[in-house]
């Protein structure tokens, strides 16, 4: 991809440059990325990505390069999440053949890794699924009973955005952990044809033990399995942009 002409592909509900890889989004001809001008590249009535002439054969080409781009991503997720896993499997063994041969306070310490053991397990599980819910109209705020039950929100009743309700659940407990899973505040505004939906944390983000279980696995859910995008440089939250439902 280096030596490929500059041109934006869609990956998931946003946008990543060619050759140096920004991101930029949500992915709509209502907001084209900088640097331009560009063309909007469409293939099949989907926007695929900003080029400087676009045409059927640089729609295709954007098609690829998005998929592909999905399937690195997610490699990559996949091979550093089993290596974590597999080093917490080992920790948990050699704590478990201790306490068996003569060290019981070691049986506390074996809880413990038995569930990091599990938590490891469950990153490793969404980023390797293959979604293959329809996506439909899910309104937001009853996700959120589910994701987050004591976040403060300020949700519209209208609030109903296109995708899987079993993703948006992962994506939104994958945030509060990610953000501090205390004193989250959550609100939703409607641009163009999304749902902007803004997370904030009261306080630091507290470091994860396995940071891929953060932002990396995070923006792989919302880019994949809902089509959205994640904007992670806002200081102190983040934003996801997840598509309206066109009946709102």
């Amino acid at each position: 991809m280096r030596d490929a002409a500059p041109m934006w592909v869609r990956v998931g509900g946003g946008m990543e440059s060619i050759p140096d890889r920004r991101r930029h989004g949500p992915a709509d001809p209502e907001f084209p990325p900088p640097g331009g001008p560009w063309e909007p590249v469409s293939l099949g009535g989907r926007l695929v990505g900003w080029a400087e002439k676009g045409g059927l054969g640089v729609a295709r080409r954007c098609a690829e390069l998005g998929q592909q781009m999905v399937d690195e991503h997610r490699d990559y997720l996949l091979v550093r999440l089993g290596h974590k896993l597999r080093s917490s499997v080992l920790a948990l063994q050699e704590s478990a053949r201790q306490a068996a041969f003569g060290r019981p306070e070691l049986l506390e310490a074996v809880f413990e890794q038995a569930q990091e053991v599990g938590r490891r397990a469950a990153a490793v599980e969404a980023a390797a699924m293959q979604s293959k819910d329809q996506a439909r109209g899910v309104v937001l705020g009853a996700v959120l009973n589910l994701a987050m039950p004591t976040a403060a929100r300020e949700i519209p009743p209208d609030a109903v955005v296109l995708g899987s309700e079993p993703a948006l659940v992962e994506a939104l407990g994958r945030a509060k952990d990610w953000l501090g899973g205390d004193g989250l505040s959550i609100a939703a505004e409607p641009v163009g044809s999304w749902w902007r939906v803004r997370i904030t944390s009261s306080g630091p983000r507290r470091p994860l033990t396995v940071p891929e279980m953060g932002e990396p696995l995070l923006r792989l859910i919302v880019d994949t399995h809902l089509d959205g995008w994640l904007d992670a440089d806002r200081p102190g939250g983040a934003d996801i942009y997840l598509p309206a439902n066109p009946a709102r």
